[in-house]
């Protein structure tokens, strides 16, 4: 018997072979997008049912319990809900910033011919629902929420779209999640500009101190993203100084992020080649565990460079992000008490009907309507395999606001009785999106089926 064979996998324990299995099926289904959107779902439905059951009370309790960071005699304290809104959410803002750099640079937005249309439909998918949003709420203290019905929720908009299927034309998905992204850019620049109080400028030093690190570590080539946590901390510290929203400094990462891998002596695949043949090719003996070691850190070095890091951290922070800060933000924020709500008062009525109908109509109304004008006067043209059936389709999704509406709902208002109204409104409008974005979904398939028969 040869004592030197390698084991195969039948040679494996039964319980590591299960387990490998199963660890590779959870890593499959955790980037299934369609899965994110249904557990976002649920989360919000966790939340109103907390809200309006007998254990209301707990519900306010928990997410306004004191936590507090210490070092010494310093400390700062929050509550939990500030905690998952302005510094968890941070990370859901590096992943949306990593996502533009990337369209950017090599994506639909690299390209802007390609992007022109996307972009005119992203307008006509802010200003009319925006619109829509000020012909019902006249009052200042209503008009504050006009930003509320802009924002599309990328996750949960792609995610219904995956439930489709792939009988929908990859090019309606590019279109969607184009079109998704420059929502977020305009959703960004409309949070800094509108939704920041008045700025205390020495915070701008604070956070300028940090990008001035991070570009410091990016020009002398550190590569680990851990390194990068300081220099983040800093940028948040300080825009939570100015009296912006601190989780801005989660799109400023991103779009600091570098689109190709540290500069190396040689390329990572060859480095990889070069050391595996060298450790292969002679007997190393635990007296050269030196050597080893050095080899093994050089390995590490060049698998981290095969991808770049705006690819690489955002496939990191992916299943954190969809599966945990998101979700979390859901339940903290989606608890609307409905049944002592007071939304028969005038002005929250107003503003719960304007967000739904501006999520629900105005969305597709205004991303279809500068589209069509866009087309006709010859500015652009429709994406090869997209027609004007395929775009109602993408202005349907787009109606699904949910956790980007719900955030700038919270800046928007402080007066309870309107934010519970804006939040109402934007679950309604979003699960109506969905369920109509669905229904001609449905239909859009079984057309082109019937056209295809024909």
């Amino acid at each position: 018997m040869n004592t030197n064979r390698h084991p195969t996998r039948h040679d494996l324990p039964r319980a590591q072979v299960f387990a490998e299995r199963a660890f590779a099926s959870i890593e499959r289904f955790l980037h299934i997008e369609a899965v994110s959107g249904i557990v976002l779902l649920v989360a919000a439905a966790i939340a109103l049912i907390w809200a309006n059951s007998p254990l209301a009370e707990s519900y306010n309790n928990v997410w306004h319990a004191p936590f507090s960071v210490g070092l010494g005699n310093f400390e700062f304290s929050r509550s939990l809900h500030f905690w998952i809104n302005d510094a968890l959410m941070t990370f859901f803002f590096l992943v949306v910033g990593m996502e533009i750099r990337r369209e950017i640079h090599e994506g639909s937005l690299s390209d802007i011919r390609k992007a022109m249309l996307p972009m005119i439909a992203a307008l006509g998918g802010v200003v009319v629902p925006a619109l829509i949003f000020l012909g019902f709420n006249s009052l200042p203290t209503q008009q504050n929420g006009w930003a509320i019905p802009t924002a599309t929720d990328i996750a949960f908009a792609v995610g219904v779209l995956a439930l489709l299927g792939r009988s929908i034309p990859g090019n309606i998905r590019i279109f969607l999640l184009t079109l998704a992204i420059i929502d977020d850019i305009i959703a960004v620049l409309i949070i800094a500009l509108f939704y920041s109080g008045g700025l205390n400028y020495a915070g701008f030093l604070i956070s300028g101190l940090g990008i001035m690190l991070v570009l410091g570590f990016q020009r002398i080539g550190i590569g680990s993203a851990f390194m990068y946590v300081v220099p983040g901390a800093i940028i948040w510290v300080g825009l939570l100084v100015t009296g912006a929203h601190p989780t801005l400094a989660g799109v400023v990462l991103g779009l600091m992020t570098p689109v190709v891998s540290v500069r190396m002596t040689e390329r990572p695949l060859d480095m990889l080649s070069r050391i595996v043949n060298d450790l292969t090719g002679r007997d190393l003996q635990m007296k050269d565990e030196h050597k080893l070691d050095r080899s093994l850190r050089k390995i590490q070095l060049a698998h981290r460079e095969l991808l770049p890091p705006v690819v690489r951290v955002q496939k990191a922070l992916h299943p954190w992000v969809a599966y945990g800060v998101m979700p979390l933000f859901a339940l903290a924020n989606a608890g609307v008490s409905i049944g002592n709500s007071g939304f028969s008062v005038d002005n929250e009525l107003r503003v719960l009907i304007g967000v739904a109908i501006a999520l629900v109509i105005g969305k597709p109304l205004g991303i279809l309507g500068m589209s069509w004008v866009s087309v006709k006067i010859r500015w652009c043209q429709l994406p090869p395999n997209v027609n004007w059936k395929g775009l109602a389709l993408v202005g349907l999704l787009a109606g699904i606001g949910f956790t980007m509406s719900i955030f700038i709902a919270m800046l928007a208002f402080e007066n309870e009785g309107l934010l519970n109204a804006a939040k109402l409104g934007v679950l309604l409008g979003s699960f109506t999106a969905a369920v109509l974005g669905l229904a001609w979904g449905k239909f859009y398939i079984n057309r082109q089926y019937s056209l295809k028969s024909d």
